[in-house]
């Protein structure tokens, strides 16, 4: 931290003022100072209470001022020019290489944990397939000390970018990184894995041009299109979890809006049992879930 970067309470009230009249959403704005400035959730409710206080910031007034421009001119995403994201109980590094991890992406860590604490596993070997930033493998790797992990993705620069993130954030788990396209790199696991999870691209062809531009414009389609009706690499998941499942591991990915009843399908169709959905933060059903046998 630059500690000569350090402003009122007062100052920053009115900075965070003019910032707004230029557009944008207060949410948004306050995520900036928090993440971007290192203020601080706790020390942002203080600073209408302690106008005259200083408070030290990781970035200067006028330094955030540009990014905020930037944000809202450019239509580029706070997270990429920041380079941060929360996610969980970790702060994960970001960049246009990979898709920005969502809030309900965390729920497939929740759901997984609960599986893996139902079968008592203390041992075990988990792979993430389409790793991007590295979030999930991170969250697993912290949660899962004991586990060996395995991590994969097409992109070189996203892989690169979650070994980053592991080497900071899971400094020690036993967690292999592999490039490639889905189950390709991972020969040497037949029916080995006890547990796979998966982000994959699931938004429908003929739909990717309606999502939003902030999206649209600037995270990778790669990560983004799954085909025409979008289902394209969960079919891949699937078919190839049953070689490298072992007996009673757990697939579980996440998939769109209105993908359950299909994904669930080819889960009973490609013989698993357990098969279940789970609903994301506003109640949809967001994830499937299946049992090798």
């Amino acid at each position: 931290m630059n500690l000569e970067e350090s402003f009122s309470g007062k100052e920053i009230l009115n900075w965070r003022k003019v910032q707004l009249s230029k557009g944008g959403s207060r949410l948004e704005l306050d995520w900036l100072l928090d993440i971007g400035g290192g203020l601080g959730s706790s020390e942002l409710v203080k600073l209408k209470l302690f106008q005259n206080r200083k408070f030290q910031l990781d970035l200067s007034l006028k330094a955030l001022s540009k990014l905020w421009v930037s944000h809202l001119d450019d239509q580029i995403p706070l997270q990429y020019l920041v380079g941060k994201c929360p996610w969980r109980d970790f702060l994960l590094e970001v960049n246009n290489s990979a898709l920005i991890p969502r809030p309900e992406t965390e729920l497939l860590i929740d759901i997984a944990l609960s599986k893996i604490e139902l079968t008592s596993n203390e041992y075990g070997i988990w792979v993430d397939l389409g790793t991007g930033s590295g979030a999930l493998a991170v969250a697993l790797a912290r949660a899962l000390p004991r586990w060996i992990g395995h991590a994969v993705d097409c992109n070189q620069d996203a892989l690169a970018l979650a070994q980053k993130n592991l080497k900071n954030l899971a400094l020690g788990s036993n967690v292999s990184l592999h490039l490639g396209d889905w189950w390709k790199p991972l020969d040497s696991l037949p029916g080995k894995v006890n547990l796979v999870v998966a982000n994959p691209p699931y938004i429908p062809k003929k739909q990717l041009s309606e999502i939003d531009r902030l999206v649209l414009n600037h995270e990778p389609h790669l990560a983004l299109c799954g085909g025409e009706d979008g289902m394209d690499c969960c079919r891949q998941i699937i078919k190839g979890a049953k070689k490298f499942l072992s007996s009673g591991g757990w697939l579980m990915f996440e998939h769109h809006y209105d993908q359950s009843n299909r994904a669930l399908e080819m889960l009973i169709h490609e013989g698993f049992f357990e098969v279940d959905f789970a609903n994301d933060l506003e109640g949809i059903r967001r994830f499937a879930l299946g049992r090798n046998p």
